[in-house]
């Protein structure tokens, strides 16, 4: 079989012009994925009133995009190995940019989130093959500065995007922000097909379906028991205890198979590295803390704090923002020891954390833009420095499967901890909302001061449903503060893990 590794004598062969084409070309592709993911979170809020979903079904767009990221994502190499790395990266771009078109037509939220599923599949293989195709097109001498091109841009979509998507929002809908990424992607899919060197014929490549197939239920059961938990009153609900058993069983099934198969889908003794181990448990902590603030974010601004679109889109930027200074902060931070970069990094995220919990309504999008800099800061000091941390030791033949199992659990902390939040979310403002109706009563001697209620009464049936809806924005508040304490929490765990890894620079042991 053709090892898929060598590189090609017309990747050898080509001349400035056309590297340069590719250079930009993949820097599209992969600033379209990113850009995606913050754009949707920006229009969160409109897809919800459109589709009339609540706050925990609307979030499916985001959890579901995420997990089949992080299904399809192993299968990279695979689907590589088997029918090319230009063609994989070719009709992937294609697919993300025919499924982000659909999205915006889409009428229903079954279709939304189905569209979004396989948006999330098809831009999995993106991140991976474009880094690895800019290395081996341009000579060695040139690494630094295309990856310093290459990062600028992958960093800048994320600003671009939710800034214009909210501005589009707000002038016309919610699907010209998924609407004015379809240039980007026809633009990255068109450079790609002209510029990337045809793939040598591919032979018939191994791959465990069993084990494929028994993580994929696994992840997916335990994903829509999350989801739909607590709308199903969580053990009440056969579905729930069905879709939880099936789930559990497949993961026993899928780790025995791991563990007795000559070839599994996923090698497990890759687990007795100490730092892989750790940064495995670190990505995941990681992938929690990265993507729920989006998720929790829009819908607060937009419908209790009242924030236009415009605005929720630049507070959404601003964490692209802060990625870019966390680009340039890794320069200098790259003469130290990773786990130190590593460790501030998520003290960062910790400051971020214990910085939301202290927030109320009557918060500014400045500090918000400011909160959502320093997360965007801490990720673009974490995502470089625990990458060589966690591959430090590790054998390059066992590379690909490593790393595809990295971003397997990014993606998987992310879609599940978005889940755990928004039912928090669901369950404590119903829970806070029949707490707080109580004090609403004529036996309160409170209400009786001028002062405690306003120009509002308790008689008047107008007054009563304003405050009511006081209440509902209170109670709302009070449940988002509980998922940036779960949030805060998830940051400070991260903190003494850090301190177990090994200095990258030493040997082990």
């Amino acid at each position: 079989m053709t090892d898929t590794t060598e590189r090609p004598a017309a990747e050898l062969e080509m001349g400035a012009s056309r590297r340069i084409l590719i250079l930009i070309s993949a820097m599209l592709s992969v600033a379209l994925y990113f850009s995606s993911i913050l754009v949707a979170s920006t229009v969160l809020p409109q897809m919800q009133g459109s589709f009339s979903s609540t706050p925990d079904e609307i979030s499916w767009t985001m959890t579901f995009n995420i997990l089949a990221t992080a299904i399809a994502m192993p299968m990279t190499g695979w689907l590589t190995a088997r029918f090319g790395r230009s063609t994989v990266m070719i009709w992937s771009t294609g697919i993300f940019t025919l499924s982000t078109a659909l999205c915006g037509f889409a009428t229903t939220l079954e279709e939304m989130i189905l569209w979004r599923i396989v948006q999330g599949a098809a831009g999995a293989p993106c991140v991976p093959l474009a880094q690895t195709i800019l290395l081996d097109t341009f000579p060695p001498r040139q690494h630094r500065m295309v990856l310093g091109v290459y990062g600028m841009g992958v960093v800048l979509g994320p600003i671009i995007g939710p800034t214009m998507g909210g501005y589009l929002a707000e002038v016309l809908n919610w699907r010209w922000a998924f609407f004015l990424l379809i240039p980007v992607g026809i633009a990255a899919t068109l450079g790609l097909s002209a510029t990337l060197p045809a793939d040598r014929a591919r032979g018939p490549v191994y791959l465990s379906w069993i084990g494929f197939i028994l993580l994929s239920v696994a992840l997916g059961g335990l994903q829509l028991a999350l989801s739909r938990g607590q709308r199903l009153d969580w053990f009440e609900s056969t579905e729930i205890r069905v879709t939880l058993f099936v789930s559990v069983v497949a993961f026993y099934l899928f780790f025995a198979h791991s563990l007795t198969s000559r070839r599994p889908f996923l090698d497990l003794r890759l687990l007795l590295d100490r730092n892989y181990s750790l940064g495995l448990a670190l990505i995941a902590i990681f992938g929690m803390l990265n993507f729920t603030p989006m998720v929790l974010l829009p819908p607060l601004m937009r419908v209790y704090m009242g924030y236009p679109d415009v605005l929720v889109g630049q507070v959404v930027g601003s964490r692209g923002l802060g990625g870019l200074l966390g680009f340039f902060a890794v320069i200098f931070l790259s003469r130290l020891d990773p786990r130190v970069s590593v460790g501030i990094g998520f003290v960062l995220q910790l400051i971020a954390g214990i910085w939301l919990m202290r927030i109320d309504l009557n918060v500014t999008p400045l500090e918000l833009g400011l909160n959502g800099a320093v997360q965007g800061l801490s990720s673009g000091i974490i995502v470089v420095a625990l990458t060589l941390v966690t591959f430090a030791k590790m054998p390059r033949e066992k590379m690909p499967e490593a790393t595809a199992v990295y971003h397997l659990l990014r993606n998987i902390g992310a879609s599940l901890f978005i889940s755990i939040c928004v039912a928090e979310v669901v369950r404590s403002t119903g829970v806070n909302y029949a707490v707080l109706s109580e004090l609403i009563s004529p036996y309160n001697r409170t209400l009786a001061l001028p002062w405690a209620v306003g120009p509002l009464d308790t008689e008047s049936p107008a007054s009563l449903a304003r405050l009511s809806g006081e209440i509902s924005r209170q109670a709302a508040m009070i449940a988002h503060l509980n998922a940036f304490g779960l949030y805060t929490a998830a940051a400070a765990v991260s903190v003494p893990l850090v301190l177990l890894l090994r200095n990258a620079k030493k040997p082990a042991g």
